[in-house]
């Protein structure tokens, strides 16, 4: 989607974020008293919005690759189970 097609409530950098190493998101409060949210890997992708889950609003994240924690080489792995 092109820049002047988001409605961007704000532009926030990523200091200024919360980051849950546990479900791997940075957040931010939203005024509607949730909060945005953007996923780890989807930054890795080039991924640079966040959005609330409860609204319509979405910010923009600045931020460099390099700020971003290094990947979790301990994730559970998954295994498909054969009948």
């Amino acid at each position: 989607m092109a820049d002047d097609e988001l409605n961007l409530y704000d532009e926030i950098e990523i200091e200024d974020c919360f980051y849950d190493e546990t479900l791997q998101i940075y957040h931010h409060p939203c005024p509607c008293g949730d909060r945005f949210e953007i996923s780890i890997y989807d930054m890795r992708d080039g991924e640079d919005i966040a959005r609330c889950p409860s609204c319509s609003l979405m910010i923009r994240i600045i931020f460099d690759p390099s700020d971003l924690p290094p990947e979790k080489t301990d994730a559970p792995q998954t295994t498909a189970i054969k009948a």
